[in-house]
């Protein structure tokens, strides 16, 4: 037996429930994970409220930190009592145990915690691919990181700056503009106010961006266009204020032959192999403590709801875990 989260119907954080579910032995291939710790991504807002739109009823989560309880015939990647954390198993992390692929967990390094390996999974291998994949960040780069105090946004702050980029932020008002900065911005501009465009390339000296990272989408996305320096790169990877807008091609030329790409973290580690080796990756850098995530706030499982609602009034910095 488990207490899952269970979604029956989209819409407000009311809408999730948390029940008592039956949990079988694992099967072929399969492991049981108790879990310790879940990290919270705001695709799981997406997803609760039907703007990814999911085959119902669902659980949701996609990662979580803890220990291997059983395995299931035919498994050999993990062995009862280890520590593993697990990303992009199918959904279904906000529990207290399930039953994954066993092929999609990977072990958490002694040192590193299970708070820590639970938060950091997702957003960590989002940053990894955007820094080191969609583009290889140089020493010189001038890189922009939308909300770059929220969980993703301070890994890319952080990771670029010790990669050697000069890194540029923007955030919602004074307070998480000075957490972006402590992230390793060194310049942050609120992007609430009007005319932020312009205060951020009066700060630059009127330079723009090699690649612009935009987690927010429709608030920030055409003005995402006017920092990016020509031949520059615009990578949408979400949209907390709602979906980009859809622009015509020839606006990339006008605006400075730019480069457009929208990606995702799944495809980037749908192969277990590319998993375990860019999770290493990532830990290697959390070792070395070139990437930190600040756990801004944490909650109960029981109240899922309450966390979901701080993170759409974007009242927190840092990451949410869930705690089973």
């Amino acid at each position: 037996m488990t207490k899952a989260v269970r979604l029956d119907a989209f819409g407000g954080p009311e809408v999730m429930g948390l029940a008592d579910v039956d949990l079988p032995e694992p099967g072929p291939g399969e492991a049981r994970l108790r879990q310790t710790a879940i990290g919270f991504n705001y695709i799981d807002v997406y997803q609760r409220s039907g703007t990814y739109p999911l085959p119902l009823p669902t659980g949701l989560g996609h990662e979580a930190a803890g220990v291997v309880e059983a395995v299931g015939p035919g498994v050999t990647q993990v062995r009862a009592e280890d520590r593993a954390a697990t990303m992009n198993a199918g959904l279904g992390a906000y529990a207290t145990a399930r039953n994954v692929a066993a092929d999609r967990l990977v072990p958490i390094p002694a040192g590193i915690d299970d708070a820590t390996a639970a938060t950091v999974l997702f957003k960590g291998l989002t940053a990894q691919y955007l820094l080191r994949k969609t583009h290889a960040v140089q020493p010189g780069d001038l890189i922009l990181v939308h909300a770059a105090a929220g969980g993703v946004g301070q890994i890319l702050a952080r990771w670029g700056k010790a990669l050697g980029a000069e890194v540029l932020g923007t955030a919602g008002g004074p307070e998480k503009c000075a957490a972006a900065r402590a992230a390793g911005c060194d310049i942050a501009v609120d992007y609430t106010r009007p005319d932020w465009v312009a205060a951020l390339l009066e700060a630059t000296g009127g330079r723009k961006a090699r690649v612009v990272y935009d987690s927010v989408g429709r608030d920030t996305f055409l003005h995402s266009l006017d920092c990016a320096a020509p031949h520059g790169l615009v990578v949408v990877y979400g949209g907390a204020s709602g979906p980009a807008p859809a622009i015509a091609p020839e606006l990339l030329g006008r605006k400075g032959n730019l480069f457009l790409t929208r990606p995702s973290v799944f495809p980037h580690n749908a192969d277990a192999a590319a998993l375990r080796a860019n999770a290493a990756e990532l830990f290697e850098a959390v070792a070395r403590g070139t990437v930190t995530v600040p756990i801004g706030a944490r909650f109960p499982l029981a109240e899922i709801a309450a966390a979901h609602r701080a993170a759409e009034a974007r009242a927190t910095t840092g990451a949410i875990l869930i705690e089973p």
